[in-house]
């Protein structure tokens, strides 16, 4: 049994070396590629690509919205990757062959041992009729640093949080902006002439958590925010500024604010590597049905929320399986679906939860907070990712007005 591992872990070989290529340079990605930089990049070729020039924490988007840090301060550019081992490349890739572990991109061919795809979601906001033309989406990068001149200068009137579609990432987060928006429009004075109404497709906050799911409830109610359960955004009607609920409601809107539809890229999609839209992996070790090529994160099924400590957590089960046929072992480890996410309830006020889902058991989790405390804990935890990943100190909020 040694022997064959032995022999299948050569097998992965160029040479005295292995090359493993990482597809998307999101928690998933930069995760990865720094765990095996640390225990095998002496004799490892580790390649990581991904089209943008930069990182952004997904609630970093949300601070730039509302004014709180400048875009400048949130990103973390790929270039400054300096790791054993780790040679990043930022291009687009065409194609995706994984019975060859073969990626073709802009900048070349690249041949794996080992292919990782940690690509994430798509977002298309065109896929919702109304959407691109009379409101806006805050889940891209670019959407969201636009919205904070818009944001600015909104005086108030309808405001409409909404949801377009499932599965969608970071599920708490258009909680956050709805509560993150009363906080602005009290700062300026326009709540008193101001409606928000937060439109999801869940029947609770954040189904995994009672708890946390209560306080979000309660605070809408404190806050005077209107809640939509189980319903989603199917169109806007910019004539008349109504959106248009799934089952025929209408919400007038002077802002409205989306959740695009998600889905997985198209290349991914067609290199067959998908089954009802996205990769199907094993839940314990993330290996796709191909030889040697894993999936993290956003675009698999796997059974997590859509979310980047997920996309770590899972990574780092990677990481150990790559690192241990790579010394001819067998890593025993296997992943646990458990996630810790923060939760902004405004005022300063941030909540922890921490939630497991486990194959074939039903998700559980549990709530901390909020408290003031909290958001100290959360800004640790965007400093000690770019420290990790990056080799760079950053605190965030230094950029404050």
């Amino acid at each position: 049994m040694q022997k064959q591992m032995v022999d299948m872990a050569m097998s992965l070989r160029y040479g005295d070396s292995m090359r493993i290529v990482i597809l998307g340079a999101g928690f998933g990605g930069l995760e990865l590629a720094t765990r095996l930089s640390d225990e095998i990049g002496t004799t490892a070729e580790i390649v990581l690509i991904d089209e943008k020039p930069g990182f952004v924490f997904g609630f970093s988007k949300l601070d730039v919205m509302f004014g709180k840090h400048t875009s400048e301060s949130v990103f973390h550019p790929y270039g400054a990757i300096a790791k054993m081992g780790v040679n990043f490349v930022q291009a687009t890739i065409r194609s995706i062959d994984p019975e060859r572990k073969s990626v073709s991109t802009d900048a070349g061919e690249f041949d794996a041992d080992v292919l990782v795809v940690a690509l994430g979601a798509d977002l298309d906001p065109s896929a919702t009729p109304g959407l691109l033309e009379s409101g806006h989406e805050f889940y891209t990068v670019p959407g969201a640093f636009a919205l904070r001149d818009v944001v600015d200068s909104f005086e108030g009137g309808d405001v409409v949080v909404g949801v377009t579609s499932t599965p969608f990432k970071c599920p708490p987060a258009p909680s956050e902006t709805a509560l993150l928006m009363h906080d602005f429009l009290t700062r300026t004075g326009y709540r008193a002439k101001s409606t928000i109404t937060l439109v999801m497709p869940l029947g609770v906050p954040i189904p995994p958590s009672p708890g946390a799911s209560a306080a979000l409830l309660a605070a809408f109610q404190e806050r005077e925010i209107g809640w939509r359960p189980e319903r989603t955004v199917t169109a806007l009607d910019g004539d008349r500024k109504l959106a248009v609920l799934n089952d025929g409601e209408t919400l007038p809107f002077d802002l409205f604010l989306g959740v695009p539809v998600h889905k997985a890229p198209s290349v991914v999609v067609e290199a067959g590597l998908t089954v009802d839209g996205w990769i199907p992996v094993d839940p314990h070790n993330l290996k796709t049905a191909f030889p040697n090529v894993y999936a993290v994160g956003d675009v698999t099924s796997v059974g997590t929320p859509k979310a980047g400590v997920f996309a770590e957590g899972q990574a780092s089960i990677v990481a150990d399986q790559i690192i241990a046929e790579s010394q001819g072992q067998s890593s025993g480890r296997t992943y646990d679906g458990r996630g810790i996410c923060y939760l902004e309830f405004g005022s300063g006020m941030v909540a922890t939860v921490d939630v497991t889902f486990l194959s074939g058991a039903a998700p559980v989790g549990a709530i901390q907070g909020p408290s003031i405390e909290l958001a100290s804990s959360k800004a640790e935890f965007g400093s000690s990712r770019v420290e990790r990943w990056f080799d760079q100190r950053w605190i965030p909020g230094a950029d404050v007005d």
